[in-house]
């Protein structure tokens, strides 16, 4: 079974708060947004490959360890996922980007895909899939699919807060996915947002509500 990571570092707990905060405006929810995805890839790319690279100091020649950048690839669920992206770009510079377009039908509540594009060699990479919400899990399990399908292997999950039915569900169909969140939340109510939660962020990143 995949494992859950709860990254609960005091500076990711304070900026989400104020991310949840109906009084946050748009940029200010985009900057916050932006700074905790950073400061969550620290954790999740703490098991990143490394390779040897000679470099010359002040003093000498010497050989030490980089990430293997070429291997890794951040995979934004659209639209509300692009937030994350800038974040991680700036730990990991080098990694490349792919994108999934999958929007929830408003009745079935139930992911409609309308766009997938991948780095290539995906199967060598190590995938982080990113969204700030996890809500039934159903984009979430249909983005995973999408990427195992086209041969992805190492494939991560993150997001800023998830429901427990969410966690359970992506548990169950990917069971050998972890899932990196900032915060578990009580519940999903009748329209399948979570509580307390932080709104709809897609909405609240791109000012469309």
């Amino acid at each position: 079974m995949g494992k859950l990571h709860v990254i609960d570092h005091p500076m990711i707990t304070h900026k989400l708060t104020l991310m949840r905060s109906k009084d946050t405006s748009s940029k200010d929810f985009r900057e916050l947004l932006n700074e905790i995805s950073m400061l969550m890839a620290y954790e999740v790319t703490r098991d990143l490959p490394l390779t040897d690279m000679e470099i010359e100091t002040p003093l000498e020649k010497a050989t030490f360890q980089v990430i293997d950048g070429k291997k890794i690839s951040i995979v934004p669920i659209l639209r509300a996922g692009l937030g994350m992206v800038d974040g991680i770009l700036k730990l990991v510079p080098v990694a490349r980007v792919g994108h999934i377009g999958l929007y929830r039908d408003p009745e079935t509540h139930e992911p409609v895909e309308y766009y997938c594009k991948l780095p290539k060699f995906i199967e060598q990479r190590q995938v982080i899939v990113v969204d700030p919400m996890l809500a039934t899990g159903g984009s979430a399990i249909a983005a995973i699919q999408f990427i195992k399908d086209r041969g992805g292997k190492d494939i991560k999950m993150m997001n800023l807060v998830a429901a427990p039915e969410g966690i359970k569900a992506v548990q169950e169909a990917h069971p050998d996915v972890d899932i990196y969140v900032a915060a578990v939340d009580d519940c999903l109510n009748d329209h399948a947002y979570i509580l307390p939660g932080l709104g709809d962020a897609g909405d609240r990143i791109f000012g469309t509500k």
